[in-house]
């Protein structure tokens, strides 16, 4: 079998060994679940099938979500000394950082496949736009597969959890609120870089039904940068 996929199911079998995937699963279930069927501006409160409340607050949950799947991936392995033991075996340094990443994204979607009686509930209440519904769950993988790429990251540079963990969440602010308040308060080309640079608007763009390309291409930088970046940093401290 091919060592990727042996480290990614090696990595997603020790989550459900613990408690740690129940409870992550629990909690963004509950979130999610709570804010787009209960309270505020809840499906029943706007009168349309949609899940665009779902889609809102799963951008809000997966910024603390993913952080917290992605923290222990190399700073546990660097603070109890297996990382240099896996370095070791008969794979490269890409094989260990995809292998990881995979294992990840496939918690992810565990999560999202967990909200699709969100979906068919929502289809049976009314007429949903399908395509629009799925593009939406697409861009929530590509926007888990960014936060992820920048938390393998992170995690490569520290071996405390905590540190990681606070760290890849201050990165995930900055591209799904910083860029975009400063967009806002600009205006002319500066004021479109800076939105171009924005998670949300992308997402938006994604979520609405529009597959573009600049939208592809943006996730798809920040994924193979953050990639290689933790690729590069545990190449440079081993």
């Amino acid at each position: 079998m091919n060592p990727t996929w042996v480290i990614a199911k090696r990595e997603l079998g020790s989550y459900f060994d613990s408690l740690v995937a129940y409870i992550l699963l629990i909690a963004f279930l509950g979130l999610t679940g709570f804010f787009t069927w209960l309270i505020g501006a809840d499906v029943f409160l706007r009168k349309q099938a949609d899940l665009y409340v779902f889609f809102a607050v799963a951008q809000l949950t997966l910024l603390i979500f993913v952080p917290a799947i992605t923290m222990r991936q190399f700073a546990e392995e660097k603070r109890t000394g297996t990382i240099e033991l896996l370095l070791t075996k008969n794979v490269t340094n890409r094989q260990v950082v995809i292998g990881k990443f995979l294992s990840c994204l496939l918690m992810v979607c565990i999560a999202l496949l967990f909200t699709l009686p969100y979906y068919i509930t929502v289809s049976y209440l009314g007429n949903m736009d399908h395509g629009a519904t799925l593009c939406g769950y697409f861009g929530l993988i590509l926007m888990s597969s960014a936060y992820i790429s920048i938390g393998l990251f992170t995690s490569s540079l520290t071996n405390n959890q905590i540190v990681a963990f606070l760290l890849s969440i201050f990165a995930g602010l900055i591209f799904q609120f910083l860029f975009d308040i400063i967009a806002n308060n600009m205006t002319g080309w500066l004021g479109s870089f800076f939105e171009s640079l924005s998670m949300r608007t992308h997402f938006d763009s994604v979520s609405r039904g529009v597959l573009d390309t600049k939208d592809l291409i943006y996730f798809g930088t920040i994924i193979v940068l953050g990639l290689f970046l933790a690729e590069w940093n545990i190449s440079k401290k081993n």
